[in-house]
């Protein structure tokens, strides 16, 4: 398989382009320095480099050409209001538009469970955070792509203990990057999953089972 990765230097975009490669997909991504791009290139990940939020639709549409599916895991993560409109919002708009150019049908969207961070107080621009995410989820499946929108609970670091709960459904708790980047390696290699949004969480259930169960 052909990946292209937006958002590949991030926390599960690097942990999903290390497993496809191991798998032997080839996998390709968009960097913003040349530094990242040589570090890359030594794990086999071949990159362009330019800024999501200052590259038009066309120069995107240049970079994924190809490619069998495209994989959106960039993120603000609830950090400055005018980030999050160019990275959760407009970058995705800009991403489903390259993909339309470029004859890329399959497009993945890593994005957030609804019930996130309801714990806490938040900020104004955590809550713009959300608004711009559910606002990306919706222009997602309006899009006439097959994609699918994965919607892990709280990010944690460390290894991945191999279990999940997966489904349209989920209750909200906290997962590693690592489970969701190889939950998103398999769904990516069920060409029969699509246009669907699952929610993940830590559960019970082999990786490779879960996804098995989800296919329509």
């Amino acid at each position: 398989m052909n990946v292209f990765i937006i958002g590949v230097t991030g926390g599960v975009g690097g942990l999903l382009a290390r497993k496809l490669n191991d798998r032997g997909d080839a996998v390709h991504g968009l960097v913003r320095r040349t530094d990242q791009q040589a570090q890359l290139a030594t794990q086999g990940i071949d990159t362009q480099v330019g800024d999501l939020a200052t590259l038009n639709a066309d120069e995107l549409a240049t970079m994924v050409s190809g490619s069998d599916v495209i994989v959106f895991s960039a993120g603000s993560n609830g950090g400055d209001r005018a980030i999050t409109d160019a990275i959760d919002g407009d970058g995705v708009n800009k991403a489903l538009r390259a993909a339309r150019l470029a004859g890329v049908e399959r497009f993945a969207l890593v994005s957030v469970l609804p019930e996130s961070w309801r714990e806490r107080d938040l900020s104004e621009n955590e809550e713009h955070y959300f608004a711009v995410k559910k606002q990306a989820d919706v222009a997602v499946t309006r899009s006439n792509l097959n994609w699918l929108i994965l919607r892990p609970s709280l990010l944690l670091d460390g290894d991945g203990v191999g279990t999940i709960s997966l489904g349209p459904a989920e209750f909200h708790g906290e997962i590693t990057r690592d489970d969701v980047a190889a939950t998103l390696a398999e769904l990516l290699h069920e060409p029969g999953i699509g246009r669907q949004i699952l929610e993940l969480n830590t559960g019970s259930v082999p990786i490779k089972e879960a996804v098995q169960a989800v296919r329509h």
